[in-house]
Parts: C-alpha cells; structure tokens; sequence
C-alpha cells in the first residue's frame, strides 16, 4: 500500500514580515498531493480520500530527512533553500562619489 509514496524534502522558508530565527530551522518532509479529488456539487465542497497529504514531518538536518525517506523506500526530491547573500554596507557610502 505505501510503495509508490512520492514525497519533497525541503527546509522551511524565512518570513519575510520578522528577523527570528524559528523558521528554517527543520527540514520537512511533505507528502505530494495526489489526483484523487471530488466535488460535491450541491455544497460546492471539495475532497479527497487522500489524508497523506494532510502531514508533515519535521527533522533537524537534512540527512535525517533523507535517512527516514530512503528507510521506508519513498521516492523524493530535494529542494535547497535559497541562500541569501548579505553585502556589507554602511552608512558612509552613502556620500561616496
């Protein structure tokens, strides 16, 4: 029943609107969403037998992420966050020419 799990590890974006450090801290692991869904007309309600798609497992590094995919035989892929590159800058430049 569980051989054929696709799943994306990925590490969890920084919110723009704050400086903390919470976010981005772990490494997820979602489940991809499948084509199962149903409309129900009269209540214009949408579903899915589907609750996988409902977790996410969080792990501290990267490599653990990996480990517990690759222990219970899923397929994955890996998103790398995206390094912000800081420039140094002061208040002096400013008035540079």
């Amino acid at each position: 029943m569980l051989e054929n799990i696709e799943v994306t590890i990925y590490a969890e974006a920084q919110n723009a609107m704050q400086s903390g450090m919470t976010k981005g801290k772990y490494w997820k692991v979602r489940f991809a969403a499948d084509q199962t869904k149903y409309n129900y007309r009269p209540m214009n309600w949408t579903g899915s037998s589907n609750t996988k798609q409902q977790l996410n497992l969080n792990f501290e590094t990267k490599e653990q992420a990996i480990l517990f995919v690759e222990k219970n035989n899923w397929k994955y892929q890996i998103i790398e966050p995206l390094v912000k590159k800081l420039k140094p800058k002061s208040y002096a430049e400013n008035f540079n020419a």
